[in-house]
């Protein structure tokens, strides 16, 4: 988003076009929408998620859209994708990821807004709002790029890879600052399964609190449940009904995020503004699931399996992410990303426990 990104990070991604001066000519004679051209690349996206989900199942902290991107990755490491690949990484890069978020909603409702309480929404929304503005100044004294700042400010303040998933088509991220920040956010999701139960134990914690405190300050939902659980059984149930309420932040986070870029993208004659990237069709999407799931139009029943769906689709979407990455801006991005990901874990933590506190969350 902003032109100091643009210096230290190439925009070479499943989600964007070629540019004048790309390096692979050929890319981009492939892109081009001919019938049939998207599935070898599809395919392979479908292979690597497939694995992922194998994977992720028998390491349940891992979870399948972490290890698809590091599987993608270590595959672009082993054998760079072919050009002819490149139509099919981009449609599971954009539109699959798009769908992939947009059924999140159906998880969702408005009763489990109210289940969660007067005392949750304010810890939930004051930290990731002091995540948010941590990620701003901080990184940018660290010399962190705008898109990888705001994907690891998302992810950490929000819900993981899948904040980081439904935010990557609204600011245009290249795929190596995708990859580094979920990186990132997993990292610092196994510090939390080690640090957490002892810190709960310490503050003497009761279940309901503990809950309360994995679900604000953990970001993906196999992370939360496995904290929680070492914790102790009371506190799973609250914390995974936190986590969800917490997933509703993606909503205006993404919609802040387009109408910045819509301004930016106006204030520059040169590339004017589409009416569909000031409101992506996926939040509108999510929001009508959202909705027909709050006035029970979606059987519970059905629950399991769109949540199985959504999952496998952002895990194919960012199976295609980890195939993209350039590994030479990988490397080039250095381990300051690394430093701003400590600083908000420890931002993300140390507010949902103060804001408990002072919202009367019962610590002791």
């Amino acid at each position: 988003m902003r032109k100091e990104t643009d210096a230290r990070e190439p925009r070479s991604t499943p989600d964007r076009g070629p540019r004048p001066g790309d390096p692979a000519p050929a890319a981009a004679a492939a892109a081009r929408p001919v019938r049939g051209s998207w599935i070898p690349g599809l395919a392979v996206a479908l292979v690597v998620a497939v694995v992922a989900m194998a994977v992720g199942e028998r390491l349940p902290v891992l979870g399948g859209p972490v290890t698809a991107v590091i599987l993608g990755v270590l595959v672009a490491a082993v054998r760079r994708p072919a050009p002819r690949l490149t139509p099919g990484l981009r449609l599971a890069g954009k539109p699959v990821l798009q769908a992939g978020v947009a059924l999140l909603g159906a998880q969702l409702s408005l009763s489990q807004v109210l289940h969660v309480g007067g005392t949750s929404l304010p810890v939930m929304i004051g930290s990731l709002a002091a995540c948010l503005l941590a990620a701003r100044v901080i990184g940018r004294r660290l010399g962190v790029g705008g898109d990888l700042r705001t994907l690891i400010g998302a992810g950490t303040g929000i819900c993981g890879a899948s904040a980081i998933a439904a935010v990557t088509p609204v600011i245009g991220a290249a795929s190596a600052q995708v990859a580094y920040a979920i990186s990132t956010i997993f990292l610092f999701n196994i510090a939390a399964v080690v640090v957490f139960p002892l810190v709960g134990h310490l503050l003497g914690m009761d279940p309901q609190v503990f809950g309360l405190f994995a679900g604000t300050a953990v970001n993906d939902m196999s992370s939360v449940v496995a904290v929680a659980t070492a914790y102790g059984p009371g506190a799973v149930d609250d914390a995974v009904v936190v986590k969800l309420t917490r997933t509703l932040m993606i909503i205006p986070v993404c919609l802040g995020l387009a109408l910045l870029a819509g301004r930016r993208a106006r204030s520059a004659p040169s590339a004017p503004v589409r009416p569909t990237k000031l409101v992506p069709w996926f939040l509108v999407a999510f929001l009508l699931a959202a909705a027909a799931n709050s006035a029970g139009l979606v059987p519970a029943a059905a629950h399991p399996g769109l949540k199985e769906l959504s999952v496998f689709l952002i895990t194919v979407a960012l199976s295609a992410v980890g195939l993209s990455t350039d590994l030479a801006a990988l490397r080039r991005t250095g381990p300051r990303p690394l430093l701003l990901g400590a600083c908000l874990w420890v931002v993300v933590s140390s507010s949902s426990l103060a804001l408990q506190y002072a919202f009367g969350g019962g610590l002791s």
